[in-house]
Order: structure tokens, then sequence, then C-alpha cells
């Protein structure tokens, strides 16, 4: 028997023949190579093909991930039914409030100054003071211009007391003239119906010139009694030009003690002191600004697109979120809505007549106030950033949204 250098190798039941092959015939060759190619088979194994357990997997696999896909719509579907459609959202919004610009009212160097930036004061508090020394000169003077007219007007009152006394005199003489007049000429009467042989002519005559003499004597007194009221009447023009004169000097005088107060300026209400630009021993003029004074409550001014106006009404409410603190949201409601878009209100609103027409989506101010006044320790005020959140209409749960 032949030796064959090669080795036989048995794996899994299949021999593998390895080594260098000795030359053999060719029936022999022809034996080893069918021997090669004859495997025995696995338990279970088609000859048709691959087994069905493997095409199941698949199959599922796609069901599976055909539910996760409906599923995964029908949720966006209802996320956007619930938090997106029933709100109206727009970031084009910021805090406003009250800015009280702060300025004098008198000029003059600023001789104390009270408050630092970013404080809080009160309604009342003095924030700075001018140098009040020439307003206070000012003020004494008035104030003796005042006490000098309220002499004049007591002298007038009294020089009409005076003319009044001369004038009821003077009515008293001509009064008494007219009597002595009046018997004067009854005298002429009576000698004047005597017979003349019964008096003489010198008796006749001495009558005749005392009746007249009596005439121009009521004359006088009239004349006196005039001029006495015409006196009268001066006094009075003369207290009715001391009682203007008064009044003027009160006016001065309460001009002046308005000017010595107004060198104190005061916050004209609650707030915090913002934007300070002035410093001590400045000189200031009126109207000139010298600090702000922010004041509470703040509010909302949402500018939203023409567009979305359709379903917003006056107290729907709005959710608020502010970039400052974006782990909190504030709760408000919709106060106003501007009549007229805010380009319309600028400098210098466009005219659309003119020129080239492009339309551009308008924007229109939404005033929204806060439910509850937020914390003053929290750092809120006007400009800043916000987004609101105007509910319009009921999500499709109940208990959703806000």
């Amino acid at each position: 028997m032949n030796k064959d250098p090669r080795t036989i190798e048995s794996l899994n039941g299949i021999e593998i023949i390895t080594g260098q092959p000795a030359p053999q015939s060719s029936a022999h060759r022809g034996q080893f190579e069918t021997h090669q190619q004859e495997k025995p088979m696995l338990d279970g194994e088609d000859k048709a093909g691959p087994p069905a357990d493997k095409k199941r997997p698949k199959v599922w696999l796609r069901i599976v991930l055909a539910a996760l896909a409906l599923g995964a719509v029908v949720a966006a579907g209802l996320y956007y039914l619930q938090f997106i459609d029933p709100f109206e959202t727009t970031d084009n919004a910021s805090i406003e409030g009250h800015v009280t610009q702060i300025a004098p009212q008198v000029s003059g160097r600023v001789v104390r100054l009270l408050v630092q930036d970013n404080q809080e004061v009160r309604q009342g508090d003095v924030l700075l003071e001018i140098d009040a020394r020439d307003y206070e000169a000012r003020l004494a003077q008035a104030r003796a211009g005042l006490a000098a007219a309220r002499s004049q007007l007591a002298q007038a009152n009294a020089q009409l007391a005076v003319d009044e006394a001369k004038a009821g005199e003077e009515k008293a003489g001509a009064t008494a003239a007219e009597a002595e007049a009046s018997r004067a000429q009854a005298d002429l009467k009576r000698y004047q119906g005597v017979e003349s042989r019964a008096v003489s002519r010198s008796q006749l005559d001495l009558v005749e010139t005392q009746a007249r003499s009596a005439a121009a004597q009521v004359e006088v007194a009239r004349q006196k009694v005039l001029a006495a009221e015409a006196q009268v009447g001066l006094c009075k023009a003369s207290i009715q030009t001391a009682s203007d004169e008064v009044r003027q000097s009160e006016a001065a005088t309460l001009q002046a003690e308005l000017n010595v107060s107004y060198t104190k300026v005061t916050a004209p209400e609650d707030g915090r002191v913002t934007r300070r630009t002035v410093e001590q021993g400045a000189f200031v003029q009126p109207g000139q600004a010298l600090m702000a004074v922010v004041s509470r409550p703040f509010w909302i001014v949402a500018n939203y697109k023409e567009t979305q106006l359709g379903r917003m009404r006056v107290g729907q409410p709005v959710k608020i979120k502010v970039d400052a603190y974006p782990g909190r949201n504030f709760n408000g409601h919709i106060d106003s809505i501007q009549s007229g878009a805010g380009a319309r209100f600028s400098m210098f609103p466009p005219e659309n007549a003119t020129g080239n027409f492009i339309k551009v989506v308008q924007r229109v101010p939404v005033k929204i106030l806060f439910d509850v006044i937020p914390d003053p320790q929290l750092t809120l005020g006007p400009g800043m950033s916000v987004e609101p959140s105007a509910r319009v209409k009921q999500g499709i749960f109940a208990y959703g949204g806000q």
C-alpha cells in the first residue's frame, strides 16, 4: 500500500485533506473529488431555501416602526392642537413702565446730592439741593414789598373814612344852607306882602339881600358836597389800587416762596433712580435732565403682527416669559389693543401713495398687564425682553394650556 503524505482533518463532519498530494492515478483522483464534494446536511435545513422563521422578525419590525411613526404623528398633532394653535406668541415685546425725568425748576449750583445710582426712593424724598441764598433774599424782598402794599392799603382805607366823614359834614352844611335860604326867602315874601307904608325900603332891601345870600350859600354848600363826594371816589380808587398792589405783592411773595422750595428737588413718586448725570457742585439750569425715576407697576407692550389679531380680544389670558428669568412664568391678560399700526404713529409714517409699493406685514402694539405685580426683588425694568403667549381659544383638552 502506497503511503500518502497528506493528512485528513475532520471539522464538523467534513473531511479536509491537507498536505502535498502524491501523484495519483486518474481513477483515484476521481474518487477523492467525489468524497470531497459529498457533505453532510444540517438538521432542519431545507433544500428549497432559507427557513420561514428568519422572515418573521422583519415583518414585526416593520409593523412596530409603522406604529411608532403613526404614534409620533398623532402625538405631534395633539401637541400642536393643545399647546401651539390656541396661542398667539411673539418675541417682539418688552416691559414698559413710568419713567419720570427729573429736572430742576430753578437755576443754581448743586450744594447737596442725596441719592446714588439705582437707589430706591420714596415719594417726597429729597434728591438734591440747589443753593437757595439768592432765592431767600428775593423772598425777603417780596415779603417787604407785601408789607408796604398792605400798609398803603390800610392808609387808603383810613383816608376813605376821613373823606366820607367830611362828605357827610358837607352834606349837613348844605342842608343847613338850604334851610337858611328857605327862611330868608319866606321873610322876603312876607315883607313884599306888607304895604309899603308899613315897611321901610331899607328893611326890604336887607331882606332881599339876605335871601340872595342864603341862596348863594346853598350853592356853595352843594359844590362842597360834590367835592367831598369826588374825594371819596378818589379815595376808593386809591384803595382799589392799593388792593391790587397787595395782590401783586402776594403773588410775588408766593413765587419767591416757590422758588425757595424748588431749590430742593424731590422724588415725584416711589421708584428707583436711574441715569443719574448730575454731580455735586454742578451748575444746573431749569429743564435740564438730571436723572430719571422708574416707578412700578410695569406692563408689557407686545408688537403682534396684524395677521395675529383676528382672534385676540381684550381680557384674554397671557402667559409671559421673561428672558432674564427663563425658569419662571408670569400670568397676565390683554388690557387694550392700539387702534392703528405702530408705523402710522412713528416720526416718519409711511407714504404708500408715493413711489413703489411693497406690502409689509404691520405690527400693532398690544398692552398686557400682569395679574399679580412681580416681586420687587426681581430685576425688572422698561426695555427688558419678554415673550408673551396669548390664549386665543381653548385647547382640545380643558385642563391644558395656561
